[in-house]
C-alpha cells in the first residue's frame, strides 16, 4: 500500500488531539507556501482561469474554516447540518466566498494586506482549536474540522502547482518527485464484482458515497504509473504531430498546444544540438530529465493519446479501485494523479453534503483522477478519494497508468 495512505486513512477518523496537531501543521505549510509566493512575485500572478491571487487564496482558507466552524451554529450536526443556517455577518463574505465571488474579480477586490490577513488567520485558527476542544467526539461532531483540514490541504497543493506553473523556486525536499523502479509487470485481475461507494470509517466526501455493485470483466493494469522512459518514445516518434491519436476535442486542444508549446509536453524541451538529454522545467529552471520519474503534467488528452499509440487504454475508476484494494502490496500509487476514463458524477443515491459546491456543480464536465501526487499532502492520500479536473488541464501534477486494450 502507498505508505502515505495510512496517514490519509487515519486522519479521516482522527480524534480531537490528532486533528489539532494536523490543523496547525497544515496552517504552517499554508503560510510557508504563501511566503514563497509573496517573495517570488509580491503576491502578483497573471489573471488566468487556472490561478488565484495568493492573498485571496490565503484569506479564502481562513474564511472557509470560520464559515463552517466558528460561524456555523449547526457544526455539531456534521453532514446533516443545514448549510443555509443564519450566521453572524462578516466582511469576508463579499471577498472570499468562492461560491459567490466570481473568479475574474478576485484580482480587483479590496483585500486586506498580507500582515492583516496573517493576523486574521491566527485568530481564526485559535477559534477553531478552541471549538475543537469542546467538540463531541463523534463523526458528526468532528465532520467540519476534518473537512476544513482537508480543504486547506487541497489549497496547499494548488499553491505548489501554481508555483511550478509560474516558475517560482522550491527547495523543500518534501515536494520533489521520486524515481520509480524499472518497468513493473502488469497485474492480472480476474472478473470481479466490486462494491463502490461504501462509507469508510470516519469522514467521507459526498461524491465517494452511494454503495453500488460494478461488474468488471478480467483485465490487466500497470502495477505503477508510466515513467518518462515510457512516454518519450511517443513524443520522439512525432506523436504530438500525428492527428490519428487525437480524436474529437483532443484534436482541437492539440492544435492549440502545438502553437503554444510545440510537439512535446508542456514542461519538457527536446535535446538541443550537441546534447542528447531531454530537459524538464521545474521550480523555475531547466534541468536534466530523469527518465525514471513519473510522466507528469500530462492532461487527459495526452494520456489517452499515449494509450492509443501504445495499444492500451486508460482504466476506469472502478478498475483502479479494484486493483488498489485487491493487490495493495503490488499496486504502487501516489507519484502523480492518474487520469481515468470515467466522467465525474455522483453515484447512485447521491446526496450533497453541506458544502454544496464541492461536487454536484462539476458533474459531467470533468474527468475523475485517482491516487495522489508528489505535491499532495499525505493527509489527502486515500484509496477512495476522487479528484476531478477538466481534461485539458496540464498544470496539475497528473500522469497515467494503462490497461490492456
Amino acid at each position: 500500500m502507498n505508505p502515505a495512505a495510512t496517514i490519509g486513512m487515519a486522519i479521516r477518523s482522527a480524534g480531537a488531539g490528532a486533528l489539532a496537531l494536523a490543523l496547525q501543521a497544515s496552517r504552517q505549510d499554508t503560510l510557508a507556501a504563501f511566503d514563497r509566493a509573496w517573495a517570488a512575485a509580491q503576491g502578483r500572478v497573471p489573471q488566468r482561469g487556472d490561478l488565484n491571487p495568493p492573498l485571496w487564496e490565503l484569506g479564502h482558507i481562513g474564511w472557509f474554516q470560520a464559515w463552517w466552524l466558528a460561524r456555523n451554529p449547526l457544526r455539531g450536526q456534521g453532514w446533516g447540518a443545514d448549510p443555509d443556517v443564519a450566521r453572524p455577518p462578516s466582511s469576508g463574505d463579499a471577498l472570499y466566498d468562492s461560491s459567490r465571488v466570481p473568479h475574474n474579480t478576485r484580482w480587483h477586490l479590496p483585500l486586506p494586506d498580507a500582515d492583516s490577513t496573517r493576523h486574521e488567520l491566527a485568530a481564526q485558527l485559535g477559534q477553531t482549536l478552541a471549538l475543537l476542544g469542546q467538540a463531541p467526539a463523534t463523526d458528526h461532531g468532528l465532520y467540519f474540522f476534518r473537512l476544513a483540514l482537508l480543504h486547506e490541504d487541497m489549497h496547499h497543493e494548488a499553491a505548489l502547482y501554481m508555483a511550478q506553473a509560474l516558475g517560482w523556486p522550491m527547495h523543500d525536499a518534501r515536494w520533489q518527485p521520486r524515481p520509480l523502479p524499472g518497468p513493473a509487470p502488469t497485474l492480472a485481475l480476474p472478473a470481479s464484482t466490486l462494491i463502490l461507494g461504501e462509507a469508510a470509517p470516519g469522514f467521507s466526501f459526498d461524491n465517494e458515497l452511494g454503495p453500488h455493485h460494478v461488474e468488471l470483466p478480467a483485465f490487466e493494469i500497470d502495477a505503477q504509473v508510466r515513467r518518462w522512459t515510457d512516454v518519450l518514445p511517443f513524443v520522439e516518434a512525432g506523436g504530438y504531430s500525428d492527428a490519428q491519436w487525437w480524436p474529437a476535442a483532443s484534436g482541437d486542444w492539440r492544435r492549440q498546444h502545438l502553437q503554444d508549446h510545440g510537439p512535446q509536453p508542456r514542461y519538457l524541451r527536446p535535446p538541443a544540438a550537441g546534447r542528447s538529454d531531454w530537459q524538464v522545467w521545474r521550480w523555475g529552471r531547466w534541468q536534466a530529465l530523469d527518465g525514471a520519474l513519473p510522466a507528469c503534467h500530462l492532461n487527459c488528452y495526452e494520456a489517452a493519446a499515449w494509450c492509443a499509440w501504445a495499444g492500451r487504454r486508460l482504466p476506469s475508476e472502478a478498475e483502479w479501485q479494484l486493483a488498489a484494494s485487491a493487490r495493495p502490496e503490488a499496486f504502487d500509487w501516489g507519484g502523480v494523479w492518474e487520469w481515468t476514463a470515467t466522467p465525474f458524477g455522483g453515484w447512485p443515491g447521491f446526496q450533497a453534503h453541506p458544502y454544496r459546491d464541492y461536487s454536484a456543480p462539476w458533474f459531467g464536465s470533468r474527468r475523475v483522477l485517482r491516487g495522489a501526487s508528489w505535491l499532495t499532502q499525505p493527509r489527502l492520500h486515500h484509496p477512495n478519494y476522487r479528484n476531478y479536473f477538466t481534461p485539458e488541464r496540464n498544470d496539475i501534477p497528473a500522469g497515467l497508468r494503462s490497461c490492456t486494450a
